[in-house]
């Protein structure tokens, strides 16, 4: 199956001197991309795109505060590269969906990430919420009516669940450190209303390895997105989780990534879409061309024979509160 990636130098323009999120972090993530990748030069997203997801009130002010030179919190930043950025990281993440769904890989390597950022509120680096705008723009033009989204970020993706907390055309599944920022996506945080049972949270504990992972994976996350028979899945690709990576506990070796990736393009004859959130260790660049070798069909061991009691434990109580 054919494979694109969509990226450009405007997503480096978004830049704070001294940040963890910055564009250098960009330019490990490219050294990991295949050479016969072919690189799609990133759209840009309308404020109507925004305000699919967002109130017209955030993207106003975030508009106003790209005038200058801020911190919207301790962590978040914007600059006044910042917003034209964000639109056309929203915007390259519509456009890999699209892709997708004409029939190829395709993963949008943007910044600022957005998986943390809520209808109102940016935060955990995130001004806007690209997957979240991407699926809800796919869904409005009809190209799809059920969506998976698969996020594998170190951190909870707290933005995208709120997002479609009540939405039963999206199925959302998170899988992350417990208890780290922004210390949400606990197991009985499944959905409300007609969507219970449409959001399902793995918490694994500090030290998880790719055994750990593939036992969730396999034994949680594909039955459920099976079930679901989503027409697109979109995973919110952060490789925090790395061995490497000080950002976080986790200790996934940059072949991992393959792992995962193999075992979502095995629930679905549709191509993924993949958009970047986190990831920040020097290991980075070797886990995306690990990816990419599971997209163009590189088989990779696996196993969950070392995986630890606690996510057993863990297993079998998101089985009790799945679809």
């Amino acid at each position: 199956m054919n494979c694109s990636v969509i990226t450009g130098e405007v997503f480096s323009q978004h830049e704070m001197e001294v940040h963890a999120e910055c564009g250098e972090r960009l330019d490990i993530v490219l050294s990991g991309v295949p050479d016969k990748i072919p690189v799609i030069k990133p759209v840009r997203a309308s404020v109507e795109d925004l305000e699919l997801v967002h109130r017209p009130q955030h993207v106003r002010l975030l508009q106003e505060f790209s005038r200058g030179r801020h911190f919207i919190d301790s962590d978040t930043y914007i600059t006044p590269e910042s917003f034209n950025a964000a639109l056309y990281a929203a915007g390259s993440a519509i456009h890999a969906v699209e892709r997708a769904l004409d029939g190829e890989h395709c993963f949008a390597l943007v910044r600022p990430p957005g998986h943390h950022a809520e209808p109102d509120r940016a935060m955990g680096f995130c001004l806007f919420n690209n997957v979240a705008i991407a699926v809800k723009r796919a869904i409005k033009r009809d190209y799809v009516s059920r969506v998976a989204v698969l996020d594998w970020d170190l951190h909870h993706g707290n933005g995208t669940q709120n997002i479609f907390y009540n939405n039963d055309n999206v199925l959302f599944c998170s899988i992350h450190e417990c208890g780290s920022f922004p210390r949400t996506g606990w197991i009985d945080e499944v959905g409300s209303g007609s969507a219970r049972g449409y959001t399902l949270n793995a918490p694994l504990r500090a030290g998880a390895s790719i055994d750990d992972y593939t036992l969730i994976f396999e034994e949680v996350f594909s039955p459920v997105i099976e079930r679901f028979s989503p027409d697109i899945i979109v995973i919110s690709a952060g490789q925090d989780p790395l061995y490497d990576d000080l950002k976080g506990n986790m200790n996934l070796k940059p072949e991992d990534f393959g792992v995962l990736t193999e075992i979502m393009a095995e629930i679905t004859d549709q191509p993924l879409a993949m958009v970047l959130e986190g990831g920040y260790g020097p290991s980075h660049g070797l886990a995306v061309s690990n990816i990419f070798g599971a997209l163009l069909g590189r088989h990779y061991e696996r196993d969950t024979e070392l995986a630890r009691p606690s996510t057993h434990y863990l297993v079998e109580k998101l089985k009790k509160v799945q679809l």
